[in-house]
């Protein structure tokens, strides 16, 4: 049975990532993430996709991403995908391929929960227990986002500028939102709705892609029967 294709729309956010195969690391050292980071940083200028959240973790990466066109995201990352590993390959001396299959992505409501997926993906670390905060990890976009630390690859989207009326007050105001952290239950949710490729929002976000792809962007609905009546109660 053929796979579906992912949900894409342009300019709709989508929450990306990609594994190492067989979940095996995907970077070997720190030259190794500034190098990816300049590929994407290239190959998102040329595709015309915002960088807004990042993190590289030893084996997978998380993006959030929004593209000017449809299609952008996938031809973004099968060219990031490629340039990368024979970089890995040639470096390393090494043949094969690195990555798991294909990149999983979902669609991301611009709301409150476009400001979770920033949340997510820069907190991963902390979840990880490879740091206690996730200013100390130099291979995400936090500092950028919560302190201004300067990251040509960070485009703010227009979510995040709704923080506050300046740069600083949009800091305060998502250092906030990061030490507030994530419930269990929200940081499942996405994981699987990222899982499975749904959209990530609400019942109305949901419904419009719906419309607009003319197809199923998220669990098919379970609802209640309808209420027989009693003449067709009598009859069962």
């Amino acid at each position: 049975m053929p796979r579906q294709p992912r949900l894409d729309l342009p300019g709709i956010v989508q929450h990306v990532v990609q594994r190492g195969n067989d979940r095996q690391p995907c970077f070997f050292a720190d030259i190794d993430r500034a190098r990816y980071l300049q590929d994407l940083r290239e190959l998102a200028l040329a595709r015309a996709c915002q960088v807004h959240a990042y993190v590289l973790m030893t084996n997978h990466v998380h993006l959030l991403v929004t593209p000017r066109q449809s299609g952008a995201v996938a031809v973004l990352m099968q060219a990031l995908g490629r340039r990368y590993v024979r970089y890995v390959n040639d470096h390393y001396r090494r043949t094969g391929t690195l990555w798991e299959g294909r990149y999983k992505a979902c669609l991301v409501d611009g709301d409150d929960y476009l400001l979770r997926c920033y949340r997510y993906i820069e907190l991963n670390p902390v979840r990880a227990g490879m740091v206690a905060d996730p200013a100390e990890y130099p291979w995400s976009s936090h500092r950028a986002n919560a302190f201004g630390v300067p990251d040509p690859l960070v485009r703010p989207h227009e979510r995040y500028r709704a923080l506050g009326d300046n740069d600083d007050a949009r800091r305060t105001a998502y250092r906030a939102l990061v030490v507030a952290g994530l419930a269990p239950a929200e940081v499942e949710h996405i994981r699987a709705t990222l899982q499975r490729q749904h959209a990530l929002g609400s019942d109305r976000f949901r419904d419009a892609i719906e419309r607009q792809l003319g197809r199923r962007a998220g669990p098919a609905k379970i609802g209640r029967p309808p209420k027989l009546k009693a003449s067709e109660e009598s009859a069962l």
